[in-house]
């Protein structure tokens, strides 16, 4: 193994294209594949090179980090045509940083296993986009013990605080439960400076006067001023978030476990997206407060 690990990226959206730009910037050789050819070629000026496929991006990789929408969108990433799949190795390994179903998460695990011998580690992730740019995500992995800790090789670039959980899919499980307190968390916020705005309370200075006290915490801190700044610079889309309430839903549903505040915000969120802003930062969800 190089002394930093080769790493493919396989998509860069908002999310991939700052893993693998931070990857590079700590001296990872990067490959990167997207259909989007634009986004690709800003991450070639930052040092990344460009793939035509999955499949090639792999076969010049140790490590293959996937960040994609959905569990459809990951399989045919991993074993579709040109996908990953067709590469894959025993010596090599998928790092999976969607936000995907538990369950499709440990049937592709097993698959690309027996296909390849190529391990996976499922290892969703919180903090959006800045703290990937700066390699202070909080991940939470799923795989075997070795695969997590080996995983290390390229995590460690990427992550403050990276927790194995347990075997595959239990990073997702564990990613579902972060997205319940941060859909929650977003809309309280988004509530408070609003109520901040009509009492005639400067709303940017809440997250200031409540530092520290049981009402802090880390969304508070970077959203709260957001929110009252209306700066909607892209950090996570709405619709993004929906995905993962309904995964929450779906699973939820599946145990007969009853969660009414998680239905209560699943439901905004749709009404978010009916409005026209779910491609648009989780910050705009103050414009429901301004008939959108």
């Amino acid at each position: 193994m190089s002394a930093k690990a080769s790493v493919a990226v396989i998509g860069v959206g908002i999310m991939g294209s700052s893993i693998a730009g931070r990857l590079a910037e700590e001296g990872h050789p990067v490959t990167v594949f997207d259909l989007d050819r634009d986004k690709v070629a800003a991450l070639v000026k930052k040092g990344a090179a460009a793939s035509e496929s999955a499949a090639a991006a792999t076969a010049a990789s140790e490590f293959v980090i996937t960040s994609l929408n959905t569990a459809a969108i990951v399989r045919s990433a991993v074993f579709g045509a040109r996908g990953i799949a067709e590469s894959g190795a025993a010596h090599k390994m998928l790092i999976d940083m969607s936000s995907i179903d538990p369950v499709a998460t440990r049937e592709m695990a097993e698959e690309l296993r027996k296909k390849t011998g190529m391990a996976w580690v499922d290892a969703p992730l919180s903090g959006g986009a800045p703290k990937a740019a700066i390699g202070k995500l909080t991940v939470m992995a799923g795989g075997s013990e070795g695969d997590v800790q080996n995983a290390r090789a390229v995590m460690d670039s990427l992550c403050a605080n990276y927790t194995h959980m347990g075997p595959n899919g239990a990073g997702q499980t564990t990613k579902l439960v972060n997205q319940v307190l941060c859909a929650l968390g977003f809309q309280a916020v988004a509530e408070a400076v609003r109520l901040a705005e009509a009492g005639g309370v400067d709303a940017a200075r809440i997250p200031q006067a409540l530092a520290g006290g049981r009402a802090d915490s880390n969304i508070l801190q970077e959203f709260g001023p957001k929110m009252a700044a209306r700066d909607y610079t892209p950090t996570g889309r709405i619709d993004n978030m929906l995905k993962d309430l309904e995964a929450v839903q779906a699973f939820a549903g599946g145990q007969r476990l009853p969660l009414p505040l998680t239905g209560a915000i699943t439901e905004l969120h749709r009404l978010f997206i009916a409005a026209g802003i779910g491609a648009e930062d989780t910050a705009a969800t103050m414009k429901y407060f301004e008939g959108f």
